[in-house]
């Protein structure tokens, strides 16, 4: 896949990833806190299948 997210969202999504990941694994959230791997994985192949579908991307163009 192309790649489509650029640096500042890419940090975003694995700080988030991370941090819903703990949470679920020490108890603080339900179940629902495992979807933090969504962003992670996301953020470490800088690719969104969402992104594609929707034909935005947030990596600065090379000119």
């Amino acid at each position: 896949m192309k790649t489509n997210v650029g640096g500042l969202d890419k940090t975003l999504r694995m700080i988030v990833g991370i941090v819903l990941i703990v949470l679920a694994a020490t108890g603080m959230v339900g179940v629902w806190g495992w979807i933090g791997v969504v962003p992670l994985l996301t953020g470490l192949f800088k690719t969104c299948p969402v992104y594609s579908l929707l034909g935005i991307s947030t990596c600065k163009s090379k000119a």
